[in-house]
Parts: C-alpha cells; structure tokens; sequence
C-alpha cells in the first residue's frame, strides 16, 4: 500500500445554491487519522446520488459547513483504528448513507436503527466520498461483492439499498403488478429485483431514453401515460409531489405507494373516493437500516443486475451532479479516482 498522503483533495458545499452557479468548490485540507473504531478509505469510485444534489442545493438543510457530498463510497483500506477487527489495510469496503446510529434508543434496540434520532449520514452530517480520501466507522462499512467493477458496485451502497427497502416497503404480492414512477439510478436497480423476484414491472417517465433501458431491463412497459393495468403496489422515485395522486389513483385496491426519497415537492390535495379509499396506503422510506443492506448486497451478489454507468473523473463531480439535475444522466452518475 502506499503511504497516505498529508492531505486530502475533496469538493465540498461552499454555500448551498442552484447548481448551475456552481456551490461546490474542490479543495484541498489535511487527511484525518482514523478514531479507534474508523477506517481511512482511499476512494476508488463514489455514486453520484440525487440526494447530494439536494443538499448542494439546499434543499435539505446543510447540518456541516463545507461537508463533503458522496455516500456511495467504494473504498480500499488505507488505515485502521486500534481495536478495528473485522476489517484490515488493503480490503475493498463500500460505505453507504447510513454513517452512525445511537445503538441505545428504542429504535435501535427494535431493528429500526434508520429511525435513531440520533442518526448521522455520510455526506451530510459527516464528510462523504466526493474526495480522496474518507473516514467511516467500520462497524457501518460493508463488505462488497466480488467480480464487479468499482464503478459498478458503488451504486449498489444507495440507489440500490433503498430501492430495496422501497421495494419491501410496497408489500408487492408474488407476481404481483408493480408502478415506478422516475427511472433514474434506483429505479433502474429496484426494476431488475422486482422483474427477478416475478413482478410484472411498469415504468412512468417522460425520458425516451429512461423508457427504452426499462424495457431492455425487463419491464412490461414503460411510457410516460399511466400504466396499462391496475398496479399491486407502486414506488415513487422521482422528487415530485405531484405524482403522488397520479400513482396512487394508479393502484389497484389493497395497492400500496411507496415514496423512496428523501426529498419531496408538495403534494397537491387527495380525494378520499378516488386515492385513498378501498385500503390504498401511502408509505415513506426513512434511510436503511444496515440489515438492509447486507440483505440486498447478498441479494445483489446473486442476481448480479446490470448497472448503466456514465463515468466521470472525480476532478468533474461538480458537472456530474449539473448533468444529473439536467436529467441527462440515464442510469447512474459515478465518480472515478
């Protein structure tokens, strides 16, 4: 391994703005030693999540100055705390959303560790992977499969995850009609799990090009008009409100929606007869919890789903995410080191 440098070059949120007046600024600060129970990763590829565009761009209030975006980090061990054991230099570690958790609350001592008031996030209350170098807590570091690429696997560590937990949350019966509305980096994971688990799989987005790799993908249909049939069950991917009576008027009785971001514009007035009535629901998702995870890596490591990739030099995050708020990312945005 080669020795870790001084310091660390990283883009971090200067002031949260629009993205086209540019609030990301690359810089350069001093690599941090790893705490007794954290490990220093080198970066190799980092997901370009829509998650770090809302906090570059306000929309979620920034909880660290100058934090450095990225939460689906892939990672080589570059140092260990003292009592590390489970991982050592040299490893291939991914890490993910999910930074910390209290352990002590009800929630977590219940499985519902994403639910800790306590809770912090990679990229947002601690430095992300929008860098060189990143620190993570290794009891919240996973490993990752092998076989796959970098770039590959990184998306895995977030859109994966939480579509994953989007698709539990939607309670889709076996072989059951399944809606997504959006078809970005989640969706177009989430779409291959359904299609593999017997789900018959129906796409809403206005993107051509997001409809053309659903279907390659598997999917029944895909189009920008509601679905064909009655939906079992639906997630909702993409940040507008206003799809929320669309997808649920799109369900059948007993459907479930599911909303899979983190972020989400106002939602217009429902009408109980037509959205809600007949045992529809309507479900958030609140992060992941790290058993999520493990569950759908392994899942993940079984299926092997294909990742469309649009690569980008890590020196370019600040286009990334310019391309992503554009909508001209299909697939998933990663940085490369």
């Amino acid at each position: 391994m080669p020795p870790v440098p001084e310091t660390t070059s990283a883009w971090v949120v200067e002031h949260p703005a629009p993205i086209a007046s540019a609030p990301l600024r690359y810089v350069q600060r001093a690599t941090s030693e790893p705490g007794p129970e954290e490990l220093l990763l080198r970066v190799r590829a980092c997901g370009v999540c829509r998650t770090d565009l809302h906090l570059a761009e306000g929309d979620l209030p920034p909880r660290k100055a100058r934090c450095t975006p990225g939460h689906e980090v892939v990672g080589e061990v570059a140092a260990t705390g003292p009592v590390v054991q489970d991982f050592r230099v040299g490893d291939r570690v991914g890490a993910a959303w999910l930074a910390e958790t209290c352990g002590r609350c009800r929630y977590c001592r219940t499985k519902r560790e994403n639910l800790c008031p306590g809770s912090r996030y990679t990229g947002w209350d601690i430095h992300g992977g929008f860098a060189d170098h990143v620190l993570v807590d290794a009891r919240f570091a996973y490993r990752l499969p092998e076989g796959w690429p970098d770039e590959d696997t990184a998306p895995l560590l977030c859109a994966g995850i939480i579509g994953y937990r989007a698709l539990e949350r939607a309670d889709l019966p076996p072989g059951g009609r399944l809606g997504i509305y959006g078809f970005g980096a989640s969706a177009h994971l989430t779409a291959q799990l359904a299609v593999a688990r017997g789900a018959e799989v129906h796409v809403v987005t206005r993107s051509p090009r997001a409809q053309r790799l659903a279907l390659e993908l598997g999917a029944a249909s895909a189009g920008s008009d509601a679905p064909p049939e009655a939906l079992d069950a639906a997630i909702l991917f993409a940040p507008a409100g206003s799809l929320v009576p669309v997808a649920l008027a799109a369900l059948d009785r007993g459907g479930t929606l599911a909303i899979a971001g983190i972020h989400l514009s106002a939602i217009p007035p429902l009408d109980y007869a037509r959205h809600l009535f007949q045992d529809r629901t309507v479900r958030s998702v609140t992060a992941n919890t790290r058993e999520d995870g493990r569950a759908f890596l392994a899942e993940a490591a079984r299926l092997r789903p294909t990742v469309r990739v649009m690569r980008y030099p890590i020196r370019r995050a600040d286009e990334a995410l310019a391309d992503l708020a554009a909508g001209r990312v299909t697939g998933v945005a990663v940085l490369v080191t």
